[in-house]
């Protein structure tokens, strides 16, 4: 039964204080009387009593004109209208109401653009018809809002309702993003350009040595995340693996191989998307039962997810999507779904290289040590993967299994398809800025530095490279001095005006 007020007046909000008393509409007003059975979105919409519009951290002021009528349908234009798509909602939704109800609106204003995006989503998200005929007449319209979210550049024409359906994504997936002030930034700044500009000029032996040293970097960085220290063998596999993002289409094949190369030792991991359920968390010390921060997708619904999953990402890649945005929804999507036993972290970080060589934001032979990147941001990063899966959680039933594992008792796979990728794809760009403007810069200039100071000990000394290497390593670790051990013992046959020189050399080349 549909409530006959939607509109309420709020301080508090599910644990959100409001910036001021105020009336709660749109999507917030509307999962509250509906009882919808999704997350708050990310901001709020609250009207204000004063005359003045503004933005505070979960919630967006609007003033008394910008009121709604106290209705289902006025609320919904006003989500629309101000707040954007929000997909789930939407899927959530029409599970309630009966299709006559969204036949009756579209009816009552067929040429409304917000009339058509509904009547759109219900038989997009649904793949079921209403008793609608197509529409004859009238402009075509973008199903998203490019002021509010972010859109496909290539949309496709929907005759029926007369749309052009910019969505960047496919009804089996399909993360938004939200524009905000950040992602703006990071988009005017020009990242794939800065990366051409720092890498240009460079001889190809450093750009080869560079690559080499970033794919190793990023190897043991994602090994690290994971609590785990690999043999450096295993870490130079994985390593090269990265080196080969984006060469291969993405497929179900090409994950199952990846997590081969991740796990190698299959004996106590069964690879593959999973058969059972799946958590990440702790145990209760007593009695083992499962506590979980993140509930995995119901393993049931794993084979429809990831071939959403994978349709998304193939029509990312000719849709004009921001890379960076692209990324983040589908290596997001993916370690959230969380298809396989083990290997989801490393296989969610190389779907990030994956994407940007793809879609041709890294420079050809050259991957971002992202992973490495993260490594030095591990709160924010836990931050962001913990934004989605604790709000998610409470509408994930379970129950404890036998085997201390987690058993889901329904369909949720709709918490998985379509989610908001905003905070993924503002931490990804933090992490992306900071390779390179940091850690590609410093690695570049590392080594221009070993090879001049590499240059003057052969022209000096003629030492084998190998000694060289060794050299520059104990003067690394002693602050430019050579200990006493190593100039009695590799380097014995050094004088101490010879060590004195050198010294000073390091000097100049690395601590200057």
């Amino acid at each position: 039964m549909t409530p006959t007020s939607f509109s309420r007046p709020v301080t508090v909000f599910h644990g959100r204080t409001a910036p001021e008393p105020g009336i709660l509409v749109g999507y917030g007003a509307l999962i509250e009387a509906l009882q919808v059975a999704v997350p708050l979105p990310r901001d709020l919409a609250l009207i204000s009593a004063k005359r003045r519009q503004y933005r505070v951290a979960g919630w967006r002021v609007f003033t008394p004109r910008h009121q709604p009528a106290d209705t289902l349908w006025a609320h919904l234009v006003f989500a629309l209208k101000y707040e954007g798509l929000d997909l789930l909602f939407f899927k959530k939704l029409f599970a309630q109401l009966p299709a006559a109800t969204l036949e009756e609106w579209v009816r009552h204003a067929p040429q409304s653009r917000y009339a058509r995006t509904v009547w759109f989503l219900y038989e997009w998200l649904l793949a079921r018809r209403l008793d609608l005929p197509d529409l004859r007449q009238g402009n075509y319209v973008p199903v998203v809002n490019e002021q509010l979210q972010y859109a496909a550049a290539t949309a496709s024409a929907v005759p029926r309702q007369r749309l052009r359906n910019n969505l960047p994504g496919v009804a089996g997936f399909c993360p938004l993003v939200h524009k905000t002030t950040t992602l703006e930034q990071y988009l005017a700044r020009d990242l794939a350009g800065r990366a051409q500009h720092v890498l240009r000029g460079l001889h190809a032996d450093v750009l080869v040595r560079t690559s080499a040293f970033l794919l190793l970097k990023d190897s043991k960085a994602s090994f690290t995340i994971e609590g785990e220290q690999p043999l450096p063998t295993r870490a130079l596999r994985w390593g090269r693996a990265i080196g080969q993002a984006g060469q291969h289409p993405l497929s179900r094949e090409e994950l199952l191989r990846l997590q081969q190369l991740v796990i190698e030792n299959s004996r106590f991991v069964r690879l593959g998307y999973r058969t059972e359920g799946g958590f990440v968390g702790e145990h209760d010390r007593q009695t083992g039962d499962p506590i979980p921060d993140h509930v995995s997708a119901r393993w049931q619904d794993l084979e429809s997810l990831m071939s959403g999953l994978l349709d998304a990402a193939d029509h990312l890649e000719t849709a004009g999507f921001p890379p960076v945005l692209s990324a983040a929804a589908i290596a997001f999507g993916f370690v959230f779904v969380h298809p396989f036993v083990d290997g989801n972290g490393r296989v969610h970080r190389y779907l990030i290289h994956h994407l940007l060589a793809r879609l041709g934001f890294t420079p050809p032979g050259i991957i971002f040590p992202v992973s490495a990147a993260i490594l030095e941001h591990l709160p924010a990063y836990r931050q962001v993967l913990e934004s989605y899966s604790h709000p998610v959680l409470e509408f994930i039933p379970w129950r404890k299994t036998a085997d201390h594992n987690v058993e889901v008792l329904a369909d949720t796979s709709d918490y998985y398809r379509y989610f908001d990728a905003t905070a993924p794809a503002e931490f990804l760009f933090d992490c992306v800025a900071y390779t390179l403007e940091k850690t590609i810069p410093q690695e570049v200039a590392y080594l221009q530095q070993y090879d001049a100071l590499k240059a003057w000990l052969d022209e000096r000394f003629q030492m084998p490279d190998k000694l060289v290497a060794t050299l520059i390593r104990f003067l690394e670790q002693n602050q430019g001095i050579l200990s006493k051990r190593a100039r009695e013992k590799e380097f014995a046959l050094l004088t101490p005006e010879e060590i004195a020189q050198i010294e000073q050399q390091y000097a100049v080349h690395f601590l200057n």
